[in-house]
This record gives C-alpha cells, sequence and structure tokens, in this order.
C-alpha cells in the first residue's frame, strides 16, 4: 500500500513526499519576505532538521542558487543515502553580496546545473526549474535556458525540468514542452489555477509555493490553507519552507491527516 503521504511528481515522476521542505531559510535571510527576521541556524541545527524531515517521511527538498548557502550546506549535511532524498533545484537566478542577478542564456543554464552538482556533490538533479524573473513568456520563448534544460536531461544530469513561474501564461505555455511547474496557491491566490488543471490534464507535475503566504499564514492557520491547496488538481507536493522542527512536525502532522482523510488506509 502507498503512503497518502506521497504522491507522483507527475506521470512518470518519482514519489514525492506531498509535503516538501524548502530550504531557503537555511541559507539566506537577506532580501526575503517573511513577517520576521531570523538568524540562520548553524550546522548542528540544520542536520537535526533534515534527520526530522526523514523521520517524518519527507523526502523532498527545495533548493536554488538563489538561496545563498542552501546547495552547499546540503551538499556537506544531508543525512542518510542520497539516493532516498528528492532534490529540486533552480536556474536563472543567483545571490550574492546581497543582491540577485539573472542568467536564462543557453551557456549560463550549463554551468549553473554544473555548479549546483558540485555544491550538492550529486551525479544528477531529480528536477531544475527555471526561477522566472517575472518576464516568463519572454524567458521561454526568446531565452536559451530551454534548450540547455533538455540537453541537460538528455545527458542524463537531469531528470526532470519545469519553470517555477509567476504568471498563468508563463506556467501555460511551460506545459507544452517542460516536465513540471512550480506554482503558488494559497486561499488569497488563484490566478494560476488554470495551470494546475491544465498540468492535471497532461500528467505534468506541480508543486505549490508560498501555499502558507511566506510563512503569513501562522501554523493556527496552516490547516485551512494546506486543506485548499490539496483540494485543488493535480498537486504534487506543497514546498513549506521552515527551520522551525515544531512547525514542521505540526505541518506534516496536518498534511497526513487531510490526506488519510482522502486516501484512508484499508
Amino acid at each position: 500500500m502507498i503512503d497518502p503521504l506521497f504522491r507522483r511528481l507527475g506521470v512518470n515522476g518519482p514519489w514525492v513526499s506531498a509535503l516538501g521542505l524548502g530550504t531557503v531559510k537555511i541559507g539566506r535571510n537577506q532580501g526575503v519576505k517573511y513577517p520576521a527576521g531570523f538568524n540562520l541556524p548553524g550546522d548542528r541545527e540544520v542536520v537535526r532538521l533534515l534527520s526530522l524531515a526523514r523521520e517524518l517521511g519527507v523526502n523532498l527538498l527545495d533548493t536554488a542558487p538563489a538561496y545563498g548557502a542552501s546547495l552547499e550546506r546540503l551538499g556537506r549535511l544531508l543525512p542518510g543515502p542520497r539516493q532516498d532524498w528528492v532534490i529540486v533545484s533552480k536556474t536563472g537566478e543567483w545571490f550574492a553580496d546581497g543582491r540577485s542577478r539573472f542568467d536564462f542564456s543557453y551557456q549560463g543554464t550549463l554551468r549553473g546545473v554544473e555548479e549546483s552538482l558540485r555544491l550538492l556533490r550529486r551525479d544528477y538533479l531529480d528536477a531544475v526549474l527555471i526561477h522566472s524573473d517575472g518576464d516568463d513568456t519572454r524567458i521561454l520563448r526568446h531565452e536559451g535556458v530551454t534548450d540547455a534544460l533538455e540537453h541537460l536531461k538528455q545527458q542524463g544530469k537531469i531528470r526532470a525540468h519545469g519553470l517555477s513561474g509567476k504568471t498563468a501564461e508563463g506556467g501555460l505555455l511551460a506545459l507544452e514542452r517542460l516536465d513540471l511547474v512550480m506554482v503558488t496557491c494559497n486561499l488569497g491566490y488563484h490566478e494560476e489555477s488554470p495551470v494546475m488543471a491544465r498540468a492535471a490534464e497532461r500528467g505534468k507535475g506541480v508543486l505549490i509555493k508560498k501555499a502558507l503566504d511566506s510563512g503569513h499564514a501562522a501554523v493556527a492557520g496552516a490547516e485551512p490553507s494546506l486543506r485548499h491547496v490539496y483540494a485543488q488538481p493535480g498537486v504534487s507536493s506543497i514546498i513549506v519552507g521552515t527551520i522551525n522542527p515544531d512547525h514542521l512536525r505540526e505541518n506534516v502532522r496536518i498534511a497526513r491527516q487531510i490526506l488519510e482523510e482522502e486516501d484512508p488506509p484499508s
């Protein structure tokens, strides 16, 4: 019997926990849109958090070059066999010295993914998403990043490719060629719902960001938020970024409760 906490990342993708752990907070605390400031956790705290995630059944990690030291720290500190983890990274945006830079070129994409592989100490990535600067359609139509990701997929260096976009138009366009999308969905934002519906029709993977409105929905409000998102079509996993073990434990409990109600154990 498949654990109800797990869903396919698209028809042909890996089984992933329906609640994934976002790792921006282990690598970056500058220029982020959270309701309160925070200090980056130490290495032992990161190991404890990742070990707890593994213990709770979370196998999906979301990272990015734009997340500061996140890639490097995951590469050093990830517990357990690396093949037990499904890692989704990104390309197109890098963060250093307090500011972001963007590069969606073919060669820039190849270099960026190779650097991510080096930092994560892996031979391949489960998925790489285009980290949009907001101009989704221009990136997809006029930059070299999509061709580069397809080349990397053919080489076996990535298993899947997709778009972490900011518009419904971009998400729909991405589904014509890419394997998955990451979209925003929460109780107050529904503009990308057509993307989820189209992805469900085509058997593409759907990752959800900002389901808790970047931390503005308190843990007390997590249940209605998560329940709303899981009710949408095609959702593979909700990415929730936290460095608080209690929040992680509670969010997994809520997710499991909701999913077991949908698919009670026999």
